[in-house]
């Protein structure tokens, strides 16, 4: 089966593809820094065959393309794609991203889908783009899979976390056939594979302590006295039993080129050092100046990643700790891009490549790849 991927990043959409037997033969990637991680990981380690074009995709002529990779209208099975989502960002205040440029790209992919015919598409996007400020582009967008012959089968929100990712991640999803096909009923999306801790004989969401090495006896003694005691009124027991059977993964490897944490100022981290495990801004006694005559927004930056639960969702900032819950857990540090990599299923052998700053972008801006395997396998089953 072949796919193309457009807005492909670093590659997440395409390494899930590359787990599931699929030869991505081609990806388009306006940012210079995410096509060297994409060209390093995916074509040069893994030996992808795919062409890979670092560029604007409203520049790139596809008839040339589909001739270059031998591909006739309708030969290709599944095409993938992450349109930038800022203007559609839930971040923006009132009406701000509503004509925001990069809203087109959404369209954009349609030129793709018209040109391509693929038996398959599957965009994702932030969950702003189902906000009724942004309905007249989803309504476009419909139209549009309607007029190019495609039956829309699923557009609504999933979360990472109900598929086996570490993080509470939502992202709008769109999955649509070609109505030649005939699919009438595909599964999708699949069902969930993991679930809340209340639920019985069924896996649980993995908690962000899978991401980190393993808890000492005295870490578990300070998580239990500061949070699970007092916080949750939990037993020393049960707090206890609670911490010991967490998950966990492996240290990070002091040679990982991606073992890069924010360097603290010393105001950080005694900021830090006030800052309770599973404690939160409020915690440290830290007010930020726009937290003035009482506005409490904004608990989440500065705060510490919390052990027993998915992690928040992994942005473009995720390497500094102003940008939201994102100090290591018991560390008087940000975490390491590996870590945040991790939230994200990449991997220990998938290296970022540019900026510290280039690569925290690359890592929030992916598709979790095991996400996108989980859709990926849905698709292959349903074209099957």
């Amino acid at each position: 089966m072949k796919a193309i991927d457009l807005f492909a990043g670093a590659g997440g959409f395409s390494l899930a593809a590359h787990q599931c037997g699929i030869d991505v033969v081609a990806a388009i990637e306006l940012d210079k820094a995410a096509s060297i991680t994409y060209k390093a990981n995916l074509i040069e380690k893994l030996k992808a065959p795919t062409t890979l074009i670092n560029g604007d995709i409203n520049e790139v002529d596809l008839p040339a393309l589909m001739k270059e990779l031998k591909l006739k209208s309708g030969d290709l099975d599944l095409l993938l794609g992450g349109p930038p989502c800022q203007g559609f960002s839930t971040h923006r205040i009132n009406n701000a991203g509503i004509d925001d440029p990069r809203n087109q790209l959404l369209l954009k992919y349609f030129d793709f889908v018209d040109g391509l015919r693929p038996k398959a598409f599957l965009i994702e996007n932030v969950a702003g783009l189902l906000w009724k400020r942004h309905e007249d582009y989803l309504h476009q967008l419909l139209v549009l899979a309607e007029k190019h012959g495609y039956t829309i089968h699923f557009c609504g929100i999933l979360n990472a976390k109900d598929y086996g990712v570490p993080q509470n991640r939502k992202r709008v999803f769109i999955f649509g056939t070609r109505k030649d096909l005939n699919i009438a009923n595909p599964e999708f999306p699949p069902a969930a594979t993991h679930f809340a801790p209340t639920a019985k004989n069924e896996p649980k969401w993995k908690t962000a302590s899978s991401v980190f090495e393993k808890l000492t006896p005295e870490l578990i003694e300070l998580y239990i006295e500061d949070y699970f005691r007092p916080k949750m009124k939990m037993t020393y027991e049960n707090a206890k039993l609670l911490l010991t059977s967490l998950e966990y993964g492996e240290p990070v490897s002091p040679n990982d080129a991606c073992n890069i944490n924010m360097q603290p100022t010393p105001g950080m981290i005694t900021r830090f050092e006030n800052t309770q495990l599973n404690g939160s801004r409020e915690d440290s006694g830290h007010t930020l100046k726009c937290h003035s005559n009482g506005y409490e927004g904004h608990k989440d930056v500065y705060g510490r990643i919390m052990i027993h639960l998915p992690s928040n969702t992994i942005t473009t900032g995720c390497n500094n700790p102003s940008k939201g819950r994102f100090v290591h857990p018991w560390k008087n540090h940000g975490m390491t891009l590996r870590h945040a990599a991790r939230f994200q299923t990449f991997p220990d052998s998938f290296n970022f490549l540019g900026t510290s700053t280039q690569q925290g972008k690359q890592i929030g801006n992916a598709v979790p790849p095991l996400l996108g395997k989980v859709l990926i396998k849905s698709i292959i089953n349903g074209l099957n």
